[in-house]
């Protein structure tokens, strides 16, 4: 049998400004369930999980929460105020009897100390913060909101192994189709108010998504077809011109009602590049250059050479210096050393991370036109900027809405709207995936994957790496830079790690630079970790323990009149022994991993 959820929305409904955003939403949570809540931008999913936390008030519906579980909520804009330190701040959401050296070891393994002060944290960092607060007392429902967003590639993978060891139940919302697939065992889809759920990981989403909606549409045109035929009854049937039949009015009237409040699907963001004159074969070539700001040394000896048609990754963790690298290959900024020579008749595109040019004041329809105008013009051709806003799923009413009242991914849509209109041979992306929603990031894969010209993009986002890129430019360290052939997981294959975090600098070497043909650094040889220790030590006892949970298990259901005396129970203990099974397999596998690196560590 199921066990009883630590919290559930039943029909649950929500009305905002007149539009009902939630209908009929439900969302269950059992223990250590992994749960993926998708959905389109707009469609209430940060909402939803706002009422799963109590912050939020529904108008109609059902909220149960177990009362002894704990309930842990991560916004996407969290609030630090009124606390001296971020130690302060992730020590004020523990219980009493949690571990209190455990705010100080996330904080830390997030890149912290502890000592920081609140109002000088940046997004990133406060994001970081917010998330040891949450983990820290290991609840039993943690409820995430885009806990990816402003994160680097180090701390995401370290989210994504912490998240995968820990028994808590959760309910994931993020952008990041790796970090969906890897963490996620069922996914609720909210979808025009209404939810649906599928007992698989996000992996298995995308496609049972589109049977449902080709079923949709099957359906609808059942409808339409139906309706076609009452209204042909009706004007010629013999029986209609003799006497009016009551009841077919009313089922023809039903019909037309039922049409015309099913809510379709919305619309699809269309996305077109205006692409401008064919550059030369050559884009960019550089030879040996290097960058260094004061005594760190940001880019060293890197060497590259971009073609016509290249999609180039950078990759590597913030503040490794990827912004520097792109404005050199870009000509925005010049080389310390070195030498670049950039292709004929360039036409460069920039969308950049902090969608810094768009002014909160400015209205949308001005910011997509540069004011003045009512047309934009797409690869040579004008189209109304009405027309241009709903490629981009916005509706005519918002034309005069400032920018700054849109929501997070409301703006990145626009920056990404602005970017592409430029007629360009040139496109370079910065974080480009940053608050869109699934459906905006499958065009904005078949969009690069089209585009005639050359691209060049920083993202965080191995999924979107892995189905775009050509070629990878990763930050070694050290001022270091390497080119590798194909996406994010060739990379990792060649290399035989991902993206580490950016160690302390070091002061600029006198001596000659290695070249880049040089070897990546030798990390410095490394331990286990306390936690790794900690496991390696108490995982046979567990296992131990778990052997013999199972031995009695196997010995109750073997009784020849279990079955018959007691079915429920019967099924409640084969539940339990399948759920002991396969905690076992999972420390077993542990122990064996973490027995055979402490072997290499101590070999090495």
């Amino acid at each position: 049998m199921a066990q009883p959820p630590l919290l559930s929305l039943q029909d649950i409904q929500l009305t905002f400004g007149g539009t009902q955003l939630l209908e009929a939403a439900e969302l269950i949570v059992s223990p250590g369930q992994r749960i993926a809540l998708v959905g389109r931008n707009g469609s209430g999913k940060s909402t939803l999980l706002k009422i799963a936390a109590g912050i939020v008030q529904h108008d109609a519906g059902k909220r149960f929460a177990e009362p002894s579980a704990t309930i842990r909520y991560l916004p996407q804009e969290p609030d630090l105020a009124g606390y001296e330190t971020t130690l302060a701040y992730v020590e004020a959401g523990l219980a009493p009897g949690d571990d209190p050296y455990r705010a100080q070891y996330l904080l830390e393994a997030l890149g912290l100390t502890g000592a920081e002060k609140p109002t000088t944290l940046s997004g990133g960092e406060g994001r970081r913060a917010a998330l040891a607060r949450v983990l820290a007392p290991q609840p039993d429902v943690l409820l995430l909101d885009e806990p990816t967003n402003h994160l680097d590639l180090p701390v995401i993978e370290w989210l994504q192994a912490e998240l995968s060891q820990m028994r808590s139940a959760m309910v994931l919302i993020s952008h990041d189709r790796r970090f969906l697939s890897d963490l996620s065992r069922s996914t609720v889809w909210l979808d025009r108010g209404v939810t649906r759920r599928i007992e698989k990981g996000f992996s298995a989403f995308e496609g049972w998504r589109d049977e449902v909606l080709e079923l949709e549409d099957k359906e609808r045109h059942k409808l339409d077809r139906q309706i076609v035929r009452e209204e042909h009854w009706l004007r010629y049937g013999v029986t209609a011109r003799r006497k009016r039949n009551v009841g077919r009015l009313e089922r023809l009237a039903n019909l037309r009602q039922e049409r015309r409040e099913q809510r379709k699907v919305t619309g699809g963001v269309t996305l077109a590049v205006s692409e401008g004159r064919t550059s030369g074969a050559l884009v960019a070539e550089a030879e040996a250059i290097s960058k260094s700001f004061g005594n760190r040394t940001v880019v060293r000896e890197f060497s590259t050479r971009i073609l016509r048609g290249d999609r180039v990754g950078i990759v590597g963790p913030n503040g490794a210096g990827k912004t520097t690298l792109i404005k050199m290959l870009t000509g925005l900024l010049e080389p310390d050393s070195g030498t670049i020579k950039r292709g004929a008749a360039l036409e460069l595109a920039m969308l950049d991370q902090g969608r810094a040019r768009l002014q909160p004041d400015t209205r949308l329809k001005d910011a997509l036109t540069g004011g003045g105008s009512d047309t934009i013009h797409i690869s040579g051709e004008p189209k109304h900027v009405i027309g241009y806003m709903k490629d981009f799923l916005f509706s005519p009413e918002q034309a005069n809405t400032p920018i700054g009242k849109l929501s997070g991914g409301e703006r990145a849509r626009v920056a990404l709207a602005r970017a592409l209109a430029l007629p360009s041979n040139f496109l370079v992306l910065d974080e480009p995936t940053n608050d869109l929603d699934l459906e905006t990031l499958d065009l904005l894969e078949e969009m690069v994957s089209d585009y005639a010209g050359t691209v060049v993009v920083v993202s965080h986002d191995r999924d979107f790496l892995d189905r775009v890129a050509t070629s990878v430019i990763m930050a070694e360290g050290d001022g270091l830079w390497t080119e590798y052939a194909g996406g994010y997981s060739d990379m990792v294959a060649q290399r035989g790690a991902g993206v580490a975090a950016r160690q302390v600098d070091k002061p600029a070497k006198t001596s000659k630079p290695r070249t880049q043909a040089a070897a990546p650094p030798i990390a410095a040889k490394r331990k286990l970790s306390f936690k790794e220790k900690h496991a390696l030590e108490t995982l046979p006892k567990q296992i131990e323990t778990l052997e013999k949970e199972i031995a009695a298990l196997n010995t109750a259901l073997a009784a020849p009149d279990f079955y018959n005396r007691d079915p429920n129970g019967f099924a409640a203990k084969s539940k339990a022994l399948e759920a002991a099974a396969a905690r076992k397999a999972a420390a077993e596998e542990q122990w064996l991993e973490l027995e055979m690196l402490r072997e290499e560590l101590e070999g090495s």
